[in-house]
């Protein structure tokens, strides 16, 4: 049996239970999968600023983490390259995870942000894995982490979602945020569109490096 430690580089308790419960699929099989949130970070991660912030914690978090294969749980993949140089086993980004798993189900993904400014950094981070020419739509349902963790938003993200399917032409849609997870399965049953959430994209990625004995940069 493999451990995952899945890390929320946010502050939020209630993001971090929203993981778990996405997770739950996973409940059966091999690894040993823990979920935790860093404390000295911000409450939601929202901005440029925000990403900045929260990369010299990561990098302590994995620098002392006791498992076979991290997941950094933050769709923005803060730091991702020099978390990796500070770990000594494989981290996964939940981002890049949920781009590799869209380029397998279809030929088109849109992705549903969280805010507006967003948008632009995942763009910025697409281009920088030359996906960007995958993308045909990002579009933003105007909320807040605190405003997400204290309300249903299914209707929302599906109107947005819809909206990715009909206007823009996605054949595939990615949850861009670690909060919306639990609502997967309502959404795929819906737009009747394959819908992919982060964060589990991330653990499963995770789970085939554990399986597999891959070693972290850092090792």
């Amino acid at each position: 049996m493999g451990n995952i430690l899945v890390i929320n580089p946010n502050s939020s308790k209630a993001v971090t239970r929203s993981m778990e419960t996405c997770l739950g699929p996973f409940a059966d099989r091999r690894h040993a999968i823990r979920c935790i949130e860093l404390a000295k970070s911000p409450i939601g991660i929202e901005t440029d600023r925000h990403v900045e912030e929260v990369v010299p914690h990561l990098i302590e978090a994995v620098r002392g983490a006791s498992a076979d294969a991290v997941v950094v749980s933050c769709f923005s993949d803060p730091g991702i390259d020099a978390v990796r140089d500070a770990a000594c086993v494989p981290v996964t980004g939940i981002a890049e995870a949920a781009y590799l798993a869209a380029l397998g189900l279809g030929e088109r993904f849109g992705i549903v942000s969280l805010g507006p400014s967003s948008i632009a950094r995942h763009r910025r981070y697409l281009e920088k894995l030359t996906l960007q020419a995958r993308l045909v739509g990002d579009r933003s349902i105007d909320m807040t982490i605190a405003e997400l963790v204290e309300t249903d938003v299914v209707d929302r993200v599906s109107a947005t979602a819809a909206q990715l399917r009909d206007e823009d032409g996605a054949n595939v849609i990615i949850l861009g945020c670690a909060g919306l997870g639990s609502y997967r399965e309502a959404l795929q049953d819906r737009l009747r569109l394959p819908v992919i959430d982060p964060v589990q994209a991330g653990v499963a990625l995770a789970c085939t490096h554990a399986d597999l004995g891959y070693l972290g940069r850092g090792r």
